[in-house]
C-alpha cells in the first residue's frame, strides 16, 4: 500500500472542490489521459468517470467509481484499468490551522494481474507518481482559489 501526504495551503472544502469536479480528474491524476464523460451527481457514491489512460495508442478506455464520500473530509474510490487490474484510493483531507489541508493519497491494488505486484518497489513507483498528483492537485486548489478571489 503507497501512502503518500501533502500540505496544501488552501481549506479542505477547495481541496474537495477540486476533487469533486470530475472532469478535473485528468488534469492532476498522473497516467490519466483523458475524461471522456462523468456521471451527473458525481462524487455521490456508484457515480463514476469515465477515462483514459496511458500514451497513445495504447491507451485503455475504463473509468473509476465512489465507494465512499465525505465531502472535505474523505473521498475512496475504485481505480479500474483491465485487462491490468483493479484498485483503491483513500484521499483523507485533514484541516491545518485556518488556511491549509493535510491530504494523505493511499492506494493499493485489489484485483487482476497488478495485484502481484503489491509490494515495496511497486509501494515506491506509486508514491512517486501520487506525490506528482498530490502536487498537480495542490496547484490547482490554491490557483484556483487565487482565481475566484477578488483583485
Amino acid at each position: 500500500m503507497a501512502t503518500t501526504t501533502r500540505l496544501i495551503n488552501t481549506t479542505p472544502d477547495r481541496v474537495f472542490t477540486v476533487l469533486a469536479d470530475g472532469w478535473t480528474y485528468s488534469d492532476w491524476v498522473v497516467g490519466t489521459a483523458h475524461i471522456r464523460n462523468v456521471d451527473d451527481g458525481y462524487p455521490a457514491i456508484g457515480r463514476e468517470i469515465h477515462h483514459k489512460a496511458g500514451p497513445w495508442p495504447v491507451s485503455l478506455k475504463d473509468r473509476t467509481t465512489v465507494l465512499e464520500c465525505e465531502p472535505a473530509r474523505m473521498l475512496l474510490l475504485k481505480l479500474r484499468l483491465w485487462p491490468l487490474g483493479a484498485g483503491e484510493v483513500r484521499f483523507t483531507l485533514e484541516p491545518v490551522g485556518a488556511a491549509a489541508t493535510r491530504v494523505t493519497m493511499v492506494e493499493q491494488f485489489t484485483e487482476g494481474p497488478l495485484l502481484g505486484l503489491r509490494n515495496k518497489l511497486n509501494d515506491v513507483v506509486l508514491h512517486h507518481r501520487n506525490r506528482e498528483s498530490l502536487r498537480r492537485l495542490a496547484d490547482i486548489a490554491v490557483n484556483r482559489e487565487r482565481a475566484n478571489s477578488p483583485r
